[in-house]
């Protein structure tokens, strides 16, 4: 049996949809750490038949919105002397910025680089984000992949 230990102080990310957490951990820069921090991947989940959950022993900066884009479903556990003393759901922004690029390349943040990339929610049923700029249609994710809508 696989066996990671309990974490003092920090972070538990949980119910990552299985295969993202490798992603995540590097998004994260958790492979250049000073402190522990394990990605376990493929575990059985009531919910969603396998995620991943990446631990970390300290408290560090997580931008919620962007981890929100990724994976809505995420469940972020601060732990403090070993108990859980919040659970944060994350859930879709209402804006993106700075995370994924515009790949419409008429799009002006393609040849004007000082320009933000900016995505507004325009549906959260379908998790679906607009740029600012050019409207092209992005699905939210790790991959933020631009869509047509028929």
């Amino acid at each position: 049996m696989l066996n990671v230990d309990t974490i003092k102080n920090g972070l538990v990310i949980d119910h990552i949809h299985s295969g993202d957490g490798p992603k995540i951990f590097r998004w994260l820069g958790l492979e250049k750490a000073r402190f522990t921090a394990a990605l376990v991947m493929n575990v059985q989940s009531k919910n969603l038949e396998k995620k991943d959950i990446i631990k970390v022993d300290n408290i560090i900066n997580i931008d919620y919105s962007v981890l929100g884009f990724i994976d809505p479903n995420i469940t972020v556990n601060v732990v403090k002397d070993e108990k859980i003393v919040e659970k944060i759901k994350m859930e879709l922004p209402q804006k993106v910025t700075g995370v994924v690029n515009c790949k419409n390349p008429r799009c002006i943040t393609a040849s004007e680089k000082y320009v933000v990339q900016t995505f507004d929610l325009v549906d959260r049923t379908r998790a679906l984000y607009r740029c600012k700029y050019c409207d092209t249609l992005y699905k939210a994710g790790l991959q933020g992949e631009a869509v047509e809508i028929s």
